[in-house]
């Protein structure tokens, strides 16, 4: 039993003690979500999109469906969030980011919204890919 207790004592110390150190790659990755979380939290929808590929292959999937193309993600933000009530602070927990290959990356995570008009939480993948020297979310997937 004591055995016991002490594995469980210790196990969160292995599983979440160690943290870990990001790669440069990584730390551009969180330059740019660090920028939309601070873009969000001014009411900056348009700086908060400078994330994003500016494409028509850029692929948006929420609890509504897909929206497919830059644009079309600037305005279906737009609308679901249409004042700084809307917006509030923005929280991101990031929980994962891995390589896929040469250029590009998933994070994994979580966003956390306070906001006057009810908190939001939810779930996030999103793929990033380092297009003309810079790193861009080339789809998004939150709920």
């Amino acid at each position: 039993m004591k055995k016991l207790l002490l594995i469980l004592l210790l196990l969160p110390l292995f599983c979440f003690g160690q943290e870990r150190e990001w790669t440069s790659e990584e730390q551009e990755i969180l330059a740019v979500i660090e920028k939309q979380r601070q873009d969000w939290n001014n009411f900056d929808i348009e700086g908060f999109m400078e994330g994003y590929w500016k494409s028509e292959e850029l692929r948006f999937y929420g609890s509504n469906g897909v929206t497919s193309g830059w644009v079309n993600t600037l305005e279906r933000y737009k609308k679901a969030y249409p004042t700084k009530e809307h917006t509030g602070q923005l929280k991101f927990v990031i929980n994962e980011i891995s390589r896929i290959d040469k250029n590009s990356y998933y994070v994994m995570g979580e966003f956390h919204l306070e906001r006057p008009v009810g908190d939001a939480d939810g779930i996030f993948m999103i793929l990033f890919r380092k297009i003309d020297g810079e790193w861009k979310i080339i789809a998004d997937t939150s709920c």
